[in-house]
């Protein structure tokens, strides 16, 4: 585990679902050790970006020899979470929220989205892929009782800081929030926007840019 997790940047941790995903795919390939050239080319992220990534949680790799793909797995699986199995639950059934509970979408095998919620008659109730949908009126006891504290949020925008509001309350710790408006939550909850708007603005830029 990481030996100062609060002096480690943002960026740092941003980028290790990245390396995890490229060193799971080495696994599946049977590769058994990789170093970080190998690991910058594939991610176009600098070499002494990555080594200075990994430096901060310690001796990970051998001058010479690289990194053990085991030993790298096993130590992204412990930074994502303490835990081997992460349950997830995602608020909002709505066209994104059906599509990413039919994909049930994983960083690694043992994260999965278990629970849904909704207000819609209509939609709770119903099994979309293998999740039941439960009405908003069940949240705080859901969540506890399942021991979960991490949320994909995809409710519309008017609605987002009332039902972060329940989230907090049912304490959840990490949200992770699909519209470009922002919502208030204490210190001690985590909230990552994804606004498609600017990824996609952010793709052109680079495709103009960048592209040889």
């Amino acid at each position: 585990m990481a030996q100062n997790q609060a002096k480690i940047p943002r960026a740092t941790l941003k980028r290790l679902p990245l390396y995890y995903r490229f060193v799971n795919t080495l696994k599946t390939k049977g590769i058994d050790r990789v170093n970080s050239k190998t690991i910058s080319e594939a991610l176009n992220i600098e070499s002494a970006t990555i080594r200075r990534d990994f430096s901060y949680f310690g001796e990970l790799g051998k001058k010479g020899y690289g990194y053990n793909i085991d030993s790298l797995l096993e130590f992204f699986k412990s930074e994502l979470s303490d835990s081997d199995d992460i349950h997830i639950a995602i608020v909002g059934v709505g066209n994104l929220g059906r599509a990413l509970l039919t994909y049930n979408f994983s960083i690694h095998d043992e994260m999965t989205i278990t629970e849904a919620f909704d207000i819609d008659k209509e939609i709770v109730g119903q099994q979309v892929g293998e999740v039941k949908v439960h009405h908003m009126n069940d949240l705080q006891q859901v969540l506890e009782t399942q021991d979960i504290n991490v949320v994909i949020l995809t409710t519309p925008e008017k609605v987002a800081q009332k039902v972060t509001d329940q989230l907090v309350e049912a304490d959840v710790k990490g949200i992770l929030y699909f519209t470009p408006a922002r919502v208030e939550v204490p210190k001690s909850v985590q909230v990552h926007h994804i606004d498609l708007g600017i990824e996609l603005q952010s793709l052109l830029f680079f495709m103009k840019n960048y592209s040889n």
